[in-house]
């Protein structure tokens, strides 16, 4: 469907911090649909925004395969348990 008229957005820069493997899976899946990793985040933003899946069936093969990877091997219920690791200098 194509839209009727278009919307003017605003884009800002931000200090988005992400864990690595994430990010990894995040860009795999950006290449996989053919947008850059911006545009990737926030389709997924606005899926979830509006409680509803972000990829198709073949799109969860990708990102399951894209984890297996990158080693990504934590879900959402794990997320309570992540702890900044420490860097030394």
């Amino acid at each position: 469907m194509v839209p009727s008229s278009k919307i003017e957005v605003e884009r800002v820069q931000t200090g988005l911090r992400i864990e690595k493997k994430m990010l990894k899976v995040l860009k795999g899946m950006a290449e996989f649909r053919e947008v850059g990793t911006n545009e990737m985040l926030e389709l997924i933003l606005m899926h979830a925004f509006q409680n509803r899946p972000c990829f198709s069936e073949e799109g969860f093969k990708a990102v399951k395969a894209l984890k297996k990877v990158y080693g990504m091997e934590y879900d959402v219920h794990d997320y309570e348990k992540f702890i900044e690791q420490s860097r030394t200098a």
